[in-house]
Parts: structure tokens; sequence; C-alpha cells
């Protein structure tokens, strides 16, 4: 959080108090995160209901709104950005809105208990940056070709073949053909089989007496994918994501 940041929290609040703070915060564009007992009504393009339960609310100032239970890391009912959140009281609960026009849309939460009531004023504009992964990989290799081994020289990526698209196509030392398969974690026997079916349509595809090398570059692989790769005659190299 910066500086500047404010953070309002109750615990156990009247609904009143609760919806003054959700109401507060829906104002000035803040995040709210609600825990308590409440059930939970859908209306849209389909239809949808949650007897009462122990839940957490999250209200986001995009217009997202997310339901959780304790299980699973998905949410049980949400709605998408760029819908309308509403707060009030009725009937000695509280109540909170999230609507849409384009579809229509409504999610009604009804809290019967709020045990914990929160508010954010959130400031986070970096992006997330993902790395470690096989297009990271790939790169790795291009940059680097000796890593696969000395005289490997790449020719092309995404080689269409009869069994799919290879990752890296290109020439060994001695000019034979190798294909790699690239992998960024710990691989099993549906790599090795996915890579050989590679060599045998690029064998197929080639002149006759082409020779076509299979290399699966991975961090490691099981005890029977080895196996799988020495008797298909296929080889294995170790090679992380950068």
């Amino acid at each position: 959080m910066t500086a500047d940041s404010a953070v309002e929290t109750l615990s156990y609040p009247a609904p009143d108090t609760a919806r003054d703070l959700v109401a507060r915060a829906f104002d000035r564009g803040a995040m709210v995160t609600l825990f308590g007992r409440c059930s939970v009504e859908y209306e849209g393009r389909a239809a949808s209901s949650l007897a009462p339960g122990d839940r957490h609310v999250t209200l986001k100032p995009d217009g997202a709104a997310l339901v959780h239970t304790d299980e699973g890391q998905q949410p049980v009912n949400w709605q998408p950005p760029g819908c309308d959140h509403s707060v009030a009281v009725a009937d000695g609960s509280l109540v909170v809105r999230s609507e849409r026009t384009t579809p229509e849309e409504e999610l009604e939460i009804v809290f019967e208990t709020v045990a914990h009531a929160a508010a954010f004023d959130v400031t986070d504009p970096e992006e997330l940056a993902v790395t470690g992964t096989e297009a990271d990989l790939k790169e790795r290799v291009l940059d680097s070709p000796d890593l696969v081994e000395s005289g490997f020289t790449p020719l092309a990526t995404e080689r269409e073949t009869p069994a799919g698209a290879v990752d890296v196509y290109g020439e060994d030392a001695a000019g034979r053909t190798v294909v790699v398969e690239l992998k960024r974690r710990r691989v099993g026997p549906d790599a090795v089989g996915q890579l050989d079916r590679y060599v045998d349509a690029l064998r197929r595809d080639l002149h006759a007496d082409t020779e076509v090398r299979g290399i699966l570059v991975a961090p490691s692989v099981t005890d029977r994918a080895r196996q799988l790769l020495a008797e298909k005659g296929l080889e294995f190299v170790s090679l992380e994501p950068p």
C-alpha cells in the first residue's frame, strides 16, 4: 500500500454501519471485501440460488464481483468487469447487488451476518509479467543453439508437419535434420510420443534417405519417459526456461 492509501475495516458491524462503509468505498472507487453468512441469487443468461452459508465476497472498482466459498480457486458466483455495484439494508440484512444491462444480469447477495467488512484504496499500475514459458525456452534455444548441442543450427520455428507444428526445426553439425520439442517443465511419456510423431512425419515428408533426429528439451523427464526415448532412438537435453 502507498503512504496515502486508505483502509477501512470493521468486525461484526451492524447492517447500517456496514452499508455506510461499502457505500463510501463505492463512491471513491475502492475495492470492497465482505465475509459473513449470506445467500446468493443470480438472474441472467441462466438462474441460480445459493442457500445461506459462510462466504467471502470481493467487489472491485472495475465492476467485477466474486463470491468465494472455502473450497476451490474459482468463485461460485461472479459478475464481469463493467457491472454497477449498489448496497442497501432491507429487513435488517445487508444487501449487495451487481448489475449489468448487456446482457441483463443481476447478482444479489443478502448477508444475514457480516463478520468482516473492509475497503481498500488500491494503487497497482503494474501488469503481470509471465516468465518461464515455452516461448521463453524457445528464445533461449534460438539465442544460444549450442545449449541443445554443439553445431546445432535452427532453421525454422513452428514448422508444419502432418503431425503438427515442430517447435524448432534445424540441422546438426553433420547436416542431419533435427526436430526439437520444447517443454517448460518435467514431462512424461506423452511428450516422448509427441516428439516421435513429429520425427515419423518428417521422415515420410522428406527425402527417403534423410536422417531425422528428435531431441526433447525440458528441465527433466520421468524414468518411463527416459526409457521410451531410448527405445525410440530419441534424445533428451535438460534445459530450464530463463
